[in-house]
């Protein structure tokens, strides 16, 4: 056993580094009075949609909400089709349904694990509205020939970037090559809240002009409803604190990218299946996902070691029960084969590179 165990993430690790700073701009939106739709939003929305390399950035309740009043902000409805991946967290295809659209589930790359872009023009339809491509556990879908294909296509395309805070594609930033890119602010992500936010980005003026509206009830101003909209603002508080993180948030990535490269050392020479990093892309690694056969005695193995893991994820969004409606008949093999290998092992900036030595040589216990 441990001497001490290594959770799956360390909230009061991160914390202690930038404590005052977070006191300091916590107390100013005390002193400011302002709680919604503040300076500190505004000043946080230049701030990350210029980190991104986009024009505009519009902050929101959540990442869920990102995706879904980017889609409705594009027309996306109920006479609309929207294709994406199944292997996702379920909020990727909530935001669809909730606009009242069909999500049409194509198979994901088994190196990636993003969406196989050799699968999406056979499913393209008189209906279909949007492509949505999801940059998963930090690494960058093949944008390249999703806009390639949307363009062809005349259709739209928003990158759910949840887990891509600083990703690049060809040297670009996940969420600024689409007509939106959506990012999620909850705690456990490259750059996290202290609650949930998120926000959308985008170069189309007339887009964050129309989820501007949407994101506040449709006001246009007060009492002044064009639009039935809903009510979704990243607070104050939320906005204060990360514009401290954000400052951080390069650095954070580069100790994520180097305690990656860690773990591939250790455990490259076994019969682990490691993440990969396409030669487009610059992996951020919000997710450390490995796949092995076995995967859930391995977990137990580490659990009774007390070392925290998780399943990201462990069954697709085509099979869970909310979603029975649409169950894809097409073939999606990648994707539930993988479900029943991947394994995710704690990576975090404050984790030290012991811990990730000690995590990589019970794997290795735990196979052999």
């Amino acid at each position: 056993m441990l001497k001490r165990a290594i959770p799956f993430f360390n909230f009061k690790t991160e914390h202690i580094g930038i404590q005052q700073e977070i006191s300091e701009a916590i107390e100013r939106v005390f002193e400011s009075g302002r709680f919604i739709l503040g300076d500190e939003g505004t000043a946080f929305e230049r701030e990350f949609s210029s980190y991104i390399g986009a024009k505009y950035g519009i902050g929101v309740n959540s990442g869920s909400d990102a995706l879904f009043l980017a889609l409705k902000a594009l027309g996306v409805d109920d006479d609309s089709e929207v294709i994406t991946v199944s292997h996702t967290f379920e909020s990727t295809v909530d935001s669809i349904v909730r606009c009242g659209a069909k999500p049409v589930f194509v198979d994901v790359e088994p190196e990636t694990y993003c969406i196989n872009t050799t699968k999406i023009e056979e499913n393209i339809t008189k209906r279909t509205k949007a492509i949505l491509p999801v940059h998963l556990y930090g690494h960058p879908a093949d944008l390249d020939e999703v806009l390639k294909i949307a363009k062809e296509y005349d259709l739209s395309v928003v990158e759910d970037a949840c887990q891509a805070h600083g990703a690049e594609y060809e040297g670009k930033k996940a969420g600024s090559l689409g007509n939106a890119g959506c990012f999620s602010f909850y705690p456990v992500k490259n750059l996290g809240a202290y609650g949930d936010g998120g926000m959308v980005t985008t170069n189309d003026s007339s887009l964050a002009e129309k989820i501007k509206l949407l994101r506040n009830y449709g006001q246009s101003r007060k009492y002044h409803h064009d639009l039935v909209g809903i009510n979704s603002r990243l607070d104050e508080l939320q906005a204060a604190i990360l514009r401290v993180k954000l400052s951080r948030l390069d650095e954070w990535n580069e100790k994520r990218r180097r305690l990656a490269d860690l773990y591939k050392e250790i455990l490259e020479r076994t019969d682990v299946v490691l993440p990969s990093e396409r030669p487009y892309a610059k992996h951020v690694y919000h997710l450390f996902v490995i796949r092995l056969a076995g995967r859930n005695n391995c977990q137990r193995f580490l659990q009774k070691n007390g070392i925290q893991t998780q399943i990201h994820y462990p069954i697709p969004v085509h099979k869970q029960k909310a979603y029975a409606a649409f169950e894809s008949t097409r073939d999606l093999s990648v994707t539930q084969m993988i479900c029943k290998e991947i394994l995710s092992l704690p990576l975090y900036p404050s984790l030290t590179d012991e811990e990730v030595a000690c995590v990589a040589a019970v794997t290795k216990d735990a196979i052999s």
